[in-house]
């Protein structure tokens, strides 16, 4: 889909928008028109620099909600790759997500952006993580299953004691799973997961996000540009037959400070997060309690699940590493014509402190 602009400055951006097990992604397939940079990093730093007006204007209301994440499919960077993607959030551009890769997928074969072949239909991507690839299953002009496998994934520290205000010192494992993510027993917060509890989850999950960034140290070994712990899972056990936990992954919306609580505001992602669960299960298999080749069905917020596995192990810049997939579906929900007109007081849309993390506009 495309953007374009009226004589009368009146801008119009074209999305199909798609959810993941529930996580809302707005996927712009034309996206490219105006992003520059030879690698993925440089357009990730680009759009950055360049793209926060559009990201802004397509996930803050009045266009958006706190929870809207966003997709802009690009030209590959690479020749064996179909398509490339860089992954808008409210807390910014990110380099990966696994939700948003299966929205962007389902949206190129369900438009006919890319073609579509029965049972199965593979897509290469780039991404400002590494490369990924995306097994669509297929049958009656739906995509019915969406596999990604993930950049590898390692666990940066485990057990490491965060100490987070109002909620004590908590031992915390620090993972990248196609971001860096910090993640705890939601229990050790006294916190119990669930929806109607959400309100709770979001407060310590953003406390123990906002103590580990200034505590915990990351580094991407091949990007010096990912140097931040991005977002939070609290986890848990289940009894729910099938299924090996659950978690939530709490997103922020606004600036964190960990001296100030009245920041510590979110949204939980609605999916049960592809990046996050790769981490999760990089986590385990460290600690010897997952082994390759096993499933580990990841429930989230919403009671839907990712199927996760551990394909391979490998070595990053000298640390050992696995190699994840995690499998989906995702649905479209509509085709929008976003509209901007010349005089509109909120070209960046806005955010109202009743449910963001502050108010601005």
């Amino acid at each position: 889909m495309h953007r374009r602009q009226r004589m009368d400055g009146t801008r119009m951006i074209t999305s199909v928008d798609v959810h993941a097990e529930g996580e809302p992604g707005r996927v712009l397939l034309g996206g490219h028109l105006q992003v520059r940079g030879a690698t993925m990093s440089e357009r990730l730093e680009w759009c950055a620099k360049n793209l926060d007006d559009l990201r802004a204007l397509l996930l803050r209301e009045p266009r958006g909600h706190p929870a809207m994440c966003g997709v802009l499919v690009l030209p590959p960077v690479s020749p064996e790759a179909d398509a490339a993607i860089i992954i808008l959030e409210n807390g910014g551009f990110r380099p990966m997500s696994g939700s948003n890769t299966m929205c962007a997928v389902t949206a190129l074969l369900e438009t006919g952006a890319l073609p579509m072949h029965a049972p199965e239909t593979v897509v290469r991507i780039d991404t400002a993580a590494g490369p990924v690839e995306a097994t669509a299953t297929v049958a009656d002009g739906k995509v019915r299953a969406v596999r990604v496998r993930n950049v590898p994934a390692w666990a940066v520290a485990l057990d490491t004691p965060v100490s987070v205000s109002e909620y004590g010192d908590v031992l915390a494992d620090v993972a990248f799973g196609g971001q860096f993510y910090v993640q705890a027993p939601a229990a050790a917060l006294g916190v119990e997961l669930g929806a109607r509890n959400a309100p709770a989850i979001v407060r310590a999950g953003m406390a123990l996000l906002a103590a580990a960034r200034e505590q915990v140290p990351v580094r991407h070994p091949d990007d010096p540009n990912l140097d931040q712990i991005s977002l939070v899972m609290l986890h848990g056990p289940t009894d729910r037959p099938g299924v090996s936990a659950r978690n939530s992954v709490v997103l922020p919306n606004g600036e964190l400070d960990a001296a100030r609580p009245e920041t510590w505001r979110g949204s939980i992602d609605r999916s049960p997060c592809g990046t996050g669960t790769s981490a999760r299960m990089a986590c385990l298999h460290a600690r010897g309690e997952l082994a390759l080749d096993t499933p580990f069905v990841h429930e989230g917020i919403l009671g839907t699940t990712f199927e996760g596995r551990l394909h391979e192990r490998v070595q990053v810049a000298g640390r050992d590493a696995v190699v994840p997939s995690i499998r989906g579906r995702a649905w479209i929900t509509g085709i929008n014509q976003h509209v901007l007109h010349p005089d509109d007081p909120f070209p960046r849309g806005y955010t109202v402190g009743d449910l963001w993390g502050d108010s601005s506009w």
